[in-house]
């Protein structure tokens, strides 16, 4: 905010003595007063070091910036297998944008003074000149190929999964909904069973086909768990409108589009405690804790509660504007050690939709009492229809 009111102190300062300069040449009797509104020699050279004066403050400012603000986490701490060939990717093109931008700017500048306006001067210029269209034109084509066939190869590695892989994967599901995650598990099988918004009913949040064998070990959670090492492959939905699973950590992101099926896959290789003890991950936190920690002492002074200090965890997060609490759509991703997904597994498996269905089902059936009215009776019957279905299976 300091640096903001600065700035604008500056501006405003600018703006006066530009109009101070004004004032001053209009109470000017006579002298040497150029008040034709024609720039002449003098004002085109002015007008030239001042754009030499502004290529010295565009790179005076991006050194800053490197040296300041160059340290980009995201851009070396990937936690999956592809992730490094994302990030070189991405350094490839930075670094190409940086040199010419450089070079351009550089060009543009020196031209506008060498080039600038004399007196008597006429401008020479070509009608047409085929060398250097040729130049200029086979170029950019050049490295834009190559950076886009690079970028094709790394997408196809990335998406593409052979079947001996597949046949290793865990198979989860990521179902979005206005504003939130949930995530359903394959169970013993590796195989999710069918599902369709149309058989959204009740305790049957996520829509699933009771009645579809593969569906009665499927289980669901709100906090996405994976194991190091192991390929899983995301099966995406969206219950309502376009969303976008964007885990940044592991370079993933897919859109979630209501109606049909999408899919993404990579390999952890960081499990969450694995992250947390790297260096650059350690002096992140610290630094964000003593942000809140400061932020902690003016809410006390106020009277109200303190912040809870911040722990590092992989997050899902929707990468759509998908409506007003877009921004609280998130889940909490935790990469296990295999050891630890095993028992994890173990104690959330028994917790399958169909026995949700089943408990929902009997305390509706329990709860009913002689007053109820015919209408709620039936709406109330509708899981136990359901899971009777289920069970003739």
């Amino acid at each position: 905010m300091t640096t903001l009111l600065i700035l604008i102190v500056v501006v405003l300062l600018a703006v006066a003595l530009w109009q101070l300069t004004k004032i001053f040449d209009l109470t000017q009797v006579g002298g040497n007063v150029n008040d034709t509104q024609v720039a002449n020699d003098n004002d085109n050279k002015v007008n030239g070091y001042l754009m030499f004066g502004f290529l010295g403050f565009i790179y005076l400012t991006t050194i800053y910036c490197l040296l300041n603000y160059s340290h980009f986490p995201l851009m070396s701490d990937s936690a999956s297998e592809h992730g490094p060939e994302v990030d070189r990717l991405m350094m490839i093109s930075m670094v190409l944008i940086f040199f010419v931008q450089t070079v351009t700017q550089a060009l543009l500048h020196y031209f506008a003074f060498k080039y600038r306006g004399k007196q008597g001067q006429k401008a020479l210029y070509f009608a047409d000149n085929n060398k250097l269209e040729f130049i200029w034109s086979i170029i950019p084509a050049i490295v834009l190929a190559g950076l886009i066939l690079y970028g094709l190869y790394a997408w196809t590695n990335i998406m593409f999964v052979d079947e001996e892989d597949a046949d290793d994967a865990i198979v989860i599901e990521l179902y979005a909904q206005q504003f939130k995650w949930e995530a359903r598990y394959a169970g013993a099988d590796n195989v999710l069973g069918k599902a369709n918004v149309r058989y959204i009913e009740g305790a049957n949040n996520l829509g699933v086909d009771l009645s579809d064998p593969n569906a009665q070990d499927d289980f669901s959670s709100s906090e996405l768990h994976i194991p190091k090492g192991t390929r899983v492959i995301f099966k995406m939905r969206s219950q309502d409108v376009l969303h976008s699973a964007y885990m940044p950590h592991f370079r993933a992101q897919m859109n979630c589009v209501p109606g049909m099926v999408t899919e993404f896959s990579f390999v952890p290789t960081l499990t969450t405690a694995e992250m947390r003890d790297k260096p650059a991950m350690i002096e992140k936190v610290s630094n964000i804790n003593a942000i809140r920690a400061k932020k902690s002492e003016k809410l006390v002074a106020e009277g109200q509660s303190a912040l809870d200090p911040y722990t590092f965890d992989y997050l899902l997060l929707c990468n759509k504007i998908c409506g007003a609490s877009h921004y609280n759509m998130q889940m909490k991703i935790v990469v296990d050690t295999p050891e630890e997904y095993k028992i994890w597994l173990k104690e959330n498996s028994a917790k399958t939709i169909v026995q949700a269905v089943k408990t929902a089902a009997a305390e509706a059936k329990a709860s009913d009492s002689p007053a109820t009215t015919k209408d709620s009776t039936s709406s109330n019957s509708k899981d136990t229809t359901v899971v009777a279905q289920a069970e003739m299976k």
